[in-house]
């Protein structure tokens, strides 16, 4: 009879941990679905309508409320990952729209250290799901082109969500728009580049295992630079990147 009981026990907690996970898994699911909609719905050429958003954000603040009980593990990193670059980039949404109208994110003191959110049953603020929660556990360069700022001198934001089966290919494929793009302003005669502060700021990111930052640009460049260039940046522009 003892042999039975447990038996069922054991059976119970089997079913329940799979109806868990089944059911974590449509969360998170649903959430990158819902995600992916709200972004087709209100980016267009990495500009965001703001105005729009505020004047109905039922569709943000359903995601944002979804967010806070979804659980993601590290274990599967490219789920973790895919939904924490989404959740960073509606956090910032859903915080200019607090203080919208506003002409830079910079105009809410604190906005990046300071307001928290509520996401995956952590109150955590936007530097620490960059830096803690996937710069220091995964080590890839590569989040500085996905994780937009609210700002004209971010990367674009793209008009639809980050999806764990895609995110290797979408993390490369923003990579590459940046460095081919607005994150550079070459002078090929001169051997003069200017780079993106996000470059000096972050630049142990760019220079991991002996690499130069050239090294880092060339990668994904179509258009090489010299590895002898000198390398300069130039000024963030911290306005609001609004339609």
């Amino acid at each position: 009879m003892k042999l039975v009981l447990n038996a069922k026990k054991s059976i119970s907690i089997i079913l329940f941990t799979i109806t868990c996970s089944f059911g974590f898994s449509q969360d998170v699911n649903s959430f990158f679905n819902k995600a992916d909609a709200f972004f087709n719905t209100y980016v267009s050429q990495g500009k965001v309508a703001y105005t729009k958003i505020k004047s109905n954000p039922e569709h943000l603040n359903e995601l944002t409320k979804m967010a806070e009980t979804i659980v993601v593990s590290k274990n599967d990193a490219a789920t973790y990952q895919a939904f924490w670059i989404n959740a960073y980039n509606l956090s910032v949404i859903k915080g200019i729209i607090t203080n919208y109208p506003t002409k830079s994110p910079l105009d809410d003191p604190g906005f990046f250290d300071k307001t928290t959110y509520t996401i995956a049953g952590k109150s955590i603020v936007l530097n620490d799901i960059e830096n803690k929660l996937l710069r220091a556990q995964f080590k890839d360069a590569r989040f500085h082109f996905v994780l937009v700022c609210g700002a004209i001198g971010c990367p674009p934001l793209i008009n639809k969500a980050y999806f764990p089966n895609t995110l290797d290919s979408q993390l490369n494929q923003q990579t590459k728009i940046a460095l081919n793009g607005n994150f550079l302003r070459v002078n090929s005669k001169k051997n003069k580049v200017e780079g993106s502060e996000i470059l000096k700021w972050y630049k142990e990111d760019f220079t991991r295992n002996g690499k130069t930052e050239i090294d880092f640009i060339n990668k994904y460049r179509t258009d090489k630079i010299a590895s002898n260039s000198k390398l300069t940046y130039f000024t963030y522009n911290w306005n609001l990147n609004k339609q």
